[in-house]
């Protein structure tokens, strides 16, 4: 499944429960982007890998789900810091005028 449909199956259901709980949208919105990009490159699923290996047809899959590991890691080292310090996602947009 590609992040498009991830975002279109989740959001409906998930988004009122984090407004109800009293997340903030743009956090909650910024959450869901990186843990979509997460899905995208990681197995099973991994798409991005699976097109990538389609591409270059002489690099064998488990290489380069290898070369993607930097990404999961940092991508997940920065949703963990997005966890702890909600106030990173928030303060570029906290300096728009609504």
């Amino acid at each position: 499944m590609d992040a498009l449909g991830m975002i279109l199956l989740t959001i409906p259901i998930f988004y009122p429960v984090a407004i109800a709980i009293g997340y903030d949208p743009i956090w909650f919105g910024v959450v869901i982007v990186l843990v979509t990009e997460l899905g995208v490159i990681t197995p099973p699923v991994g798409i991005n890998v699976y097109v990538v290996s389609g591409i270059a047809k002489d690099v064998p899959l488990e290489v380069i789900f290898k070369g993607a590991v930097p990404f999961v890691l940092a991508l997940s080292a920065y949703l963990v810091i997005m966890l702890i310090f909600p106030q990173i996602a928030l303060y570029l947009p906290s300096f728009v005028a609504y």
